[in-house]
Protein backbone atom coordinates (compact mmCIF):
# COMPACT_ATOMS: atom_id res chain seq x y z
CA UNK A 1 0.00 0.00 0.00
CA UNK A 2 1.12 3.52 -0.76
CA UNK A 3 1.91 5.79 2.20
CA UNK A 4 3.47 3.26 4.57
CA UNK A 5 5.93 5.93 5.79
CA UNK A 6 3.02 8.06 7.03
CA UNK A 7 2.27 8.51 10.74
CA UNK A 8 -0.03 5.82 12.18
CA UNK A 9 -3.14 8.04 12.24
CA UNK A 10 -2.56 8.99 8.60
CA UNK A 11 -2.06 5.35 7.62
CA UNK A 12 -5.53 4.64 9.04
CA UNK A 13 -6.93 7.44 6.90
CA UNK A 14 -5.07 6.11 3.83
CA UNK A 15 -6.51 2.63 4.48
CA UNK A 16 -10.04 4.08 4.78
CA UNK A 17 -9.56 5.99 1.51
CA UNK A 18 -8.29 2.87 -0.21
CA UNK A 19 -11.22 0.81 1.10
CA UNK A 20 -13.59 3.48 -0.18
CA UNK A 21 -11.90 3.47 -3.59
CA UNK A 22 -10.80 7.10 -3.43
CA UNK A 23 -8.65 8.22 -6.35
CA UNK A 24 -6.15 10.18 -4.29
CA UNK A 25 -3.70 9.46 -1.50
CA UNK A 26 -2.64 11.06 1.76
CA UNK A 27 0.53 13.12 1.54
CA UNK A 28 2.71 14.57 4.23
CA UNK A 29 3.71 18.23 3.98
CA UNK A 30 6.72 19.89 5.61
CA UNK A 31 4.61 22.85 6.76
CA UNK A 32 1.75 22.64 9.24
CA UNK A 33 -1.78 22.46 7.90
CA UNK A 34 -3.38 22.93 11.33
CA UNK A 35 -5.43 25.93 10.16
CA UNK A 36 -7.17 26.54 6.84
CA UNK A 37 -4.86 29.51 6.16
CA UNK A 38 -1.74 27.40 6.82
CA UNK A 39 -3.04 24.61 4.63
CA UNK A 40 -3.93 26.97 1.77
CA UNK A 41 -0.46 28.54 1.94
CA UNK A 42 1.28 25.15 1.96
CA UNK A 43 -0.84 23.86 -0.95
CA UNK A 44 -1.00 27.05 -3.01
CA UNK A 45 -4.79 27.09 -3.16
CA UNK A 46 -7.65 29.32 -2.06
CA UNK A 47 -8.55 29.06 1.63
CA UNK A 48 -12.14 28.20 0.61
CA UNK A 49 -10.91 24.98 -1.02
CA UNK A 50 -9.72 23.68 2.36
CA UNK A 51 -12.32 21.27 3.74
CA UNK A 52 -11.99 22.05 7.44
CA UNK A 53 -12.93 19.17 9.75
CA UNK A 54 -14.59 20.64 12.82
CA UNK A 55 -15.94 18.42 15.57
CA UNK A 56 -18.91 19.55 17.63
CA UNK A 57 -21.09 17.94 20.24
CA UNK A 58 -24.68 17.95 18.98
CA UNK A 59 -26.82 17.36 22.05
CA UNK A 60 -24.91 14.35 23.43
CA UNK A 61 -23.18 12.97 20.34
CA UNK A 62 -20.25 13.99 18.13
CA UNK A 63 -20.92 15.79 14.87
CA UNK A 64 -18.24 16.28 12.23
CA UNK A 65 -18.76 19.37 10.09
CA UNK A 66 -16.74 19.56 6.88
CA UNK A 67 -16.79 23.26 6.12
CA UNK A 68 -15.10 25.61 3.70
CA UNK A 69 -12.02 27.26 5.18
CA UNK A 70 -13.38 30.64 4.14
CA UNK A 71 -16.04 30.90 6.84
CA UNK A 72 -17.22 29.86 10.28
CA UNK A 73 -20.02 27.50 11.27
CA UNK A 74 -23.16 29.17 12.65
CA UNK A 75 -23.93 26.66 15.41
CA UNK A 76 -27.37 28.12 16.22
CA UNK A 77 -28.40 27.87 12.56
CA UNK A 78 -26.91 24.38 12.27
CA UNK A 79 -28.76 23.21 15.39
CA UNK A 80 -32.02 24.55 13.96
CA UNK A 81 -31.44 22.89 10.57
CA UNK A 82 -30.54 19.55 12.18
CA UNK A 83 -33.31 19.71 14.79
CA UNK A 84 -30.88 19.65 17.72
CA UNK A 85 -31.28 21.45 21.04
CA UNK A 86 -27.65 22.57 21.29
CA UNK A 87 -24.44 22.31 19.32
CA UNK A 88 -21.13 23.28 20.87
CA UNK A 89 -17.49 22.98 19.90
CA UNK A 90 -16.06 19.65 21.12
CA UNK A 91 -13.27 19.66 23.70
CA UNK A 92 -9.90 18.21 22.58
CA UNK A 93 -10.52 14.95 24.46
CA UNK A 94 -13.98 14.62 22.85
CA UNK A 95 -12.45 15.15 19.41
CA UNK A 96 -9.87 12.44 20.03
CA UNK A 97 -12.48 10.04 21.47
CA UNK A 98 -14.78 10.49 18.45
CA UNK A 99 -12.16 10.50 15.70
CA UNK A 100 -8.94 9.02 17.09
CA UNK A 101 -7.26 12.19 15.76
CA UNK A 102 -6.21 15.57 17.15
CA UNK A 103 -7.61 19.02 16.46
CA UNK A 104 -5.91 20.46 13.40
CA UNK A 105 -5.51 17.06 11.76
CA UNK A 106 -8.99 15.51 11.84
CA UNK A 107 -9.69 13.67 8.60
CA UNK A 108 -13.19 13.07 7.26
CA UNK A 109 -12.57 9.29 7.48
CA UNK A 110 -10.47 6.79 9.42
CA UNK A 111 -12.31 7.14 12.73
CA UNK A 112 -12.78 4.30 15.24
CA UNK A 113 -16.54 4.34 14.49
CA UNK A 114 -18.72 6.28 12.03
CA UNK A 115 -19.31 9.91 13.03
CA UNK A 116 -22.41 11.79 11.93
CA UNK A 117 -21.18 14.24 9.29
CA UNK A 118 -22.44 17.41 7.65
CA UNK A 119 -20.73 18.64 4.46
CA UNK A 120 -20.95 22.37 3.81
CA UNK A 121 -22.56 23.09 0.45
CA UNK A 122 -20.08 25.98 -0.05
CA UNK A 123 -17.42 23.34 -0.76
CA UNK A 124 -19.24 22.46 -3.98
CA UNK A 125 -17.85 25.66 -5.54
CA UNK A 126 -14.32 24.21 -5.71
CA UNK A 127 -13.36 21.49 -8.21
CA UNK A 128 -10.54 20.28 -5.93
CA UNK A 129 -10.73 20.22 -2.15
CA UNK A 130 -8.04 19.44 0.39
CA UNK A 131 -8.90 17.62 3.61
CA UNK A 132 -6.76 16.77 6.63
CA UNK A 133 -5.14 13.35 6.59
CA UNK A 134 -5.16 12.47 10.29
CA UNK A 135 -2.37 14.79 11.54
CA UNK A 136 -1.63 18.54 11.28
CA UNK A 137 0.97 17.76 8.58
CA UNK A 138 -1.01 15.43 6.29
CA UNK A 139 -3.66 16.16 3.66
CA UNK A 140 -5.35 14.55 0.70
CA UNK A 141 -7.15 15.92 -2.34
CA UNK A 142 -10.78 15.13 -3.02
CA UNK A 143 -13.88 16.72 -4.48
CA UNK A 144 -17.33 17.55 -3.17
CA UNK A 145 -19.13 14.48 -4.51
CA UNK A 146 -16.44 12.13 -3.22
CA UNK A 147 -16.41 13.85 0.18
CA UNK A 148 -20.18 13.40 0.50
CA UNK A 149 -19.95 9.72 -0.44
CA UNK A 150 -16.96 8.78 1.71
CA UNK A 151 -18.44 10.42 4.82
CA UNK A 152 -22.07 9.52 4.12
CA UNK A 153 -22.49 13.20 4.90
CA UNK A 154 -25.54 15.40 4.77
CA UNK A 155 -25.11 18.38 2.41
CA UNK A 156 -26.09 21.53 4.27
CA UNK A 157 -25.25 25.26 4.29
CA UNK A 158 -23.60 25.82 7.67
CA UNK A 159 -23.56 29.62 7.82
Amino acid sequence: MEGTSLPERSRRVAEALEAFGARNRVRELPASTRTAAEAARALGCEVGAIANSLVFMADDGPLLVMTSGRHRVDVALLAERLGRRRIRRAEPEEVRAATGQVIGGVAPVGHPAPVETVVDTALEEYPRLWAAGGTPHTVFPTDYAELLKMTDGVPLAVN
